[in-house]
């Protein structure tokens, strides 16, 4: 097998998880080495992740911080292009939407290096969300495309992506459903905050489309006073400083604001809710893969399967909506859609081959 130098460009919590799944499979045939963008940069939101799921800790540290999508991504660009041009590597492997996935995939792309896109494909089909945007121009970046669903492969075809495209499954299920007993073994997270399973609902809600637009916000606001209790809310930094800043955060009194969770104590709170309110992809994909509802606060999703299965619900912040989501009864089933446990192996084979090419 012909091995490479392979630079994989994370930035966030959920390319952290997919990456603890790729990166131990890759080192085993190729020279990975780790740039962490920095998009996420304290503690709770990081450290905690390359902790306890063991991935490699960065051989690159960028420090982007926060700022407007506009300033992080020239941020991310211009920290990447020194780092690639002293690396050199064989290719750029980056994942999912986010500022770092299109300021990775396009300085590789310009400094003639090629990329692969892990989670490719997947569409909302919302331009006015930045991840939508993010997921289409990486896109047609990459070189190597590796989708989680047939539908990711489908809307590929349909806009003439010039890459190949491959389909891998989900590399966050793996993690899911590798970590699961880990999780249940090792997390106390609802004895600390005083639950008993399947007696409670979790929310979490991150996307600019719902905490930046103050109007939105409000609406959010009112949805979550009016759920019946309890309510675990783990609070991203963005959206307590949206809700302190619009004086907001005073009518959750009635919900438990908990700080952001490692994976793990997440993992276990989401598996024993009763249900998953949120406006996160991968927190809806995390909840079918459980077997626990979700009611999105979005009137899209790039997860149409959880919809056409059953387990998920579209509601956009519509209060009523919510609440009849809820009172909906699980479908009977919940067929297989995202790879078995097996996509980050299918991931590296899909590399090598591509790599042995070049």
């Amino acid at each position: 097998m012909n091995s490479v130098r392979i630079v994989t460009i994370v930035g966030n919590r959920p390319q952290f998880v997919k990456a603890a799944a790729v990166s131990r499979l890759l080192r085993e045939s190729h020279e990975e080495l780790l740039v962490h963008t920095g998009q996420h940069y304290d503690d709770e939101l990081s450290k905690v992740f390359f902790e306890e799921l063991g991935i490699p800790a960065p051989d690159h540290e960028l420090g982007a911080g926060s700022g407007s999508n506009t300033e992080q991504t020239a941020r991310i660009l211009a920290a990447l292009e020194p780092v690639l041009a002293e690396l050199r590597p064989g290719l750029a492997l980056v994942y999912g939407d986010t500022n770092s996935t299109l300021a990775g995939a396009l300085a590789a792309a310009q400094a003639g290096i090629p990329v692969g896109h892990v989670e490719a494909g997947m569409r909302s089909f919302d331009r006015a969300m930045p991840e939508e945007l993010n997921r289409v121009l990486t896109d047609h970046a990459s070189d190597l495309l590796m989708c989680s669903t047939q539908t990711a492969m489908d809307n590929l075809a349909r806009e003439g992506v010039h890459g190949e495209a491959h389909l891998v499954g989900d590399v966050m299920a793996d993690v899911s459903l590798a970590f699961r007993e880990i999780a249940a073994e090792r997390s106390g997270i609802l004895g600390e905050l005083g639950l008993e399973g399947g007696a409670y609902l979790v929310v979490t809600a991150h996307r600019a489309g719902n905490v930046d637009v103050p109007e939105r916000l409000e609406l959010l606001v009112d949805l979550l006073e009016a759920l019946p209790r309890p309510v675990v809310f783990p609070v991203h930094p963005r959206t307590r400083a949206r809700l302190e800043a619009a004086g907001l955060l005073d009518r959750l009194d009635g919900v438990l604001l908990a700080p952001p969770l490692g994976y793990l104590d997440f993992l276990e709170l989401a598996r024993q809710a009763r249900a998953i309110l949120t406006d996160s992809g991968g927190v809806q994909k995390e909840a079918y893969l459980l077997g626990v509802p979700c009611v999105t606060l979005r009137d899209t999703t790039e997860w149409v399967e959880t919809v056409d299965a059953g387990w998920n619900v579209l509601v956009d912040l519509d209060r009523d909506a919510a609440l009849a989501a809820l009172e909906r009864p699980p479908p009977p089933d919940r067929p297989e859609r995202y790879g078995g446990g097996r996509a980050a192996e299918r991931v590296r084979d899909v590399v090598s081959a591509y790599t042995a090419r070049l």
